[in-house]
């Protein structure tokens, strides 16, 4: 293993920050490692080596370089199983891989998008080409890690507001859990069953800005307090409005209280005025909330539970065709 960190005296990057980016050269022949190290390090960033994947892998986890300069064609792990590891890890899957190869063909190519690197160079390399490369993508690692923290603020404050009630219990949990089935059931496109994942953690994170004396009344509430507590739907929209991956799932979150004939709020919707998203998250809600306990009432088993949302698709309420679908999932499930 080859671990050697090299350091520029006057840096080109630091508008980066006042620590340059580190980058990670991985390749088993030593004079394309040295070639590549040099001119790196004359841009002013710092570069470590190494000279297997299998050491790679190893200095990723103790180092966190900033982007990984990746050799396909090496002896015992080749860079696409390197790669593959990378972005398969939560820890690692946001570092940017830059395929360096001599091969230039189609196939290799493919390969590399498939193991899920970032770019590619071939050698010999061009300076000016390796610089641009690598300084675009640096650049791009620190916006996906300042989006990936901003999620990751979200999911807090949706587990402290449920933290807040102890009666829900693992409401988000078991949310999750359900959406998935029922979304699987219901062949949701890849990206709707993130969205409506997502939407379980985060439909009540508006609920952040509703006071206690609001959010766990134990009694009835007043219809002031009513205007209040529906309230937490657009203050739930507009934090996470400024996030554009947030887009899909906005329309859970602003309207998963409304309902078919248009009597739920905020915006009275009707029929499928209302997002697909926000109906389907919406028989998953109700019928989570029916079939657990709470100390104002026992859990209720699922077929009571189907038996009011079916009651409720009677009065109007609920999408009757989305309602037949869950009772048949649910039927299916349980046997």
């Amino acid at each position: 293993m080859i671990s050697t960190l090299y350091k520029a005296e006057s840096s080109q990057v630091n508008h980066f920050d006042s620590e340059p980016p580190k980058i990670l050269v991985v390749d088993d022949h030593a004079a394309s490692r040295m070639t590549a190290v040099a001119l790196l390090a004359v841009e002013g960033y710092e570069v470590l080596e190494a000279d297997s994947g299998a050491a790679a892998l190893e200095l990723v986890i103790r180092s966190q370089p900033d982007l990984i300069l990746l050799d396909v064609m090496m002896p015992g792990m080749d860079g696409f199983e390197v790669c593959r590891r990378l972005k398969q890890d939560e820890q690692t899957r946001l570092i940017p891989v830059i395929f360096i190869t001599a091969l230039n063909d189609r196939r290799s190519r493919i390969s590399g998008i498939e193991a899920g690197g970032d770019d590619f160079l071939t050698k010999p390399f061009d300076r000016l080409e390796l610089a641009a490369r690598v300084k675009s993508l640096v650049r791009q690692k620190c916006l996906n890690e300042d989006l990936d923290h901003a999620e990751q603020v979200l999911f807090s404050i949706a587990q402290a507001i449920e933290s807040r009630d102890p009666n829900t219990g693992n409401h988000c949990e078991r949310l999750m859990d359900l959406s998935t089935a029922f979304g699987e059931f219901l062949q949701l496109s890849r990206t709707q069953m993130r969205n409506l994942q997502w939407g379980s953690y985060l439909h009540d994170i508006g609920k952040v800005g509703i006071p206690d004396a609001v959010l766990l009344k134990a009694g009835k509430l007043t219809p002031h307090e009513w205007d209040t507590m529906r309230q937490h739907v657009l203050i739930g929209e507009k934090i996470c409005l400024p996030l554009r991956t947030m887009r899909g799932v906005i329309p859970i979150i602003r309207h998963h209280h409304e309902r078919w004939d248009g009597s739920g709020y905020p915006d009275g919707l009707v029929g499928d005025q209302i997002p697909y998203l926000a109906q389907v998250f919406q028989v998953i809600d109700i019928y989570d909330a029916l079939t657990s306990e709470r100390p104002y009432k026992r859990a209720l088993s699922s077929t009571e539970a189907l038996q009011v949302i079916a009651e409720e698709s009677t009065k109007g309420w609920r999408n009757p065709t989305l309602v037949k679908q869950f009772m048949e999932f649910i039927h299916s499930r349980d046997e």
